[in-house]
């Protein structure tokens, strides 16, 4: 327990620049066993941040699915003036709200959630804004083309880091346009190609995939092409994240607060930027 301004208080007395210096020398023994294939263990550089960026949705039962049901039920079984407490029972779906998606998930023997190292969940972010495009072209996706112009303008993508989808899709979050269902039952929302996806698979050190949107892959796809490639190679995908306009596109850091559930083929998450 933290009697009220004991966290500002811990908060200046630690460096920030000595707390990174610190993560770096835990991990310099390098990268777990279940590093993604082809990513390479790296000692962490030193950095410093000023700010905590919340990428992360509040879930509730109104959040969207891809079911059309409630990805989270709570039923109080324990009230405080009653019991002494209050405890809730959750029944919830895997790929939910800000949500990461496991290997697992669109692979035959691909690592589960609690498999997913946690030196993996900590890595550079680089972002990709395509919201001016997604602006005029629901359908939007993010392309080789992208990456390359954003190659031009901050350098290459850094190694080891996630690659994340800004497309202002998660302002939508509370309304019908967020799942984008026309008359016809076809979901509209913006997402990576799949030649994006092969791109970096191939030529770039990636270890994770993000989108503002509810899918990796854009609203109309019903072959999952980005799922099937991607998850298969071992790297994660994150769904549903929120608030990417207020990251820059180069030098944040993210960190994935994942569920550790055994056999899980995904879970919501926490979702942090350090700006």
């Amino acid at each position: 327990m933290c009697v009220p301004g004991c966290e500002e208080a811990v908060l200046k007395r630690l460096s920030r620049r000595g707390l990174f210096k610190g993560f770096g020398a835990v991990t310099a023994a390098g990268f777990a066993a279940t590093a993604v294939p082809g990513v390479a263990a790296a000692q962490a550089p030193a950095r410093s941040f000023s700010k905590v960026v919340d990428l992360t949705h509040t879930m509730s039962p109104d959040f969207p699915t891809f079911f059309g049901v409630p990805g989270i039920e709570m039923q109080k079984q324990f009230d405080f003036k009653k019991d002494g407490f209050n405890l809730y029972w959750w029944r919830i779906i895997e790929h939910a709200g800000t949500h990461m998606d496991a290997p697992i998930h669109f692979s035959e023997a691909g690592a589960t959630i609690d498999k997913i190292a946690a030196d993996q969940l900590v890595a550079p972010l680089a972002v990709i804004d395509i919201s001016a495009k997604a602006a005029a072209d629901v359908d939007a996706l993010v392309t080789v083309a992208d990456i390359e112009a954003w190659e031009k303008a901050h350098g290459k993508l850094p190694d080891n880091c996630v690659v994340a989808m800004n497309s202002g899709w998660d302002k939508h979050v509370t309304t019908p346009k967020f799942m984008g269902k026309d008359a016809g039952g076809v979901l509209h929302f913006p997402g990576f190609s799949a030649e994006a996806a092969e791109f970096l698979i191939k030529n770039r050190t990636v270890r994770g995939m993000a989108v503002d949107s509810a899918s990796l892959d854009h609203g109309p796809s019903k072959d999952f092409k980005v799922h099937y490639m991607w998850l298969p190679s071992g790297r994660f995908g994150l769904e549903c994240v929120a608030n990417l306009g207020a990251v820059p596109p180069v030098g944040a850091t993210i960190v994935v607060g994942q569920p550790k559930v055994k056999d899980a083929t995904g879970g919501p998450s926490r979702i942090l930027a350090l700006v």
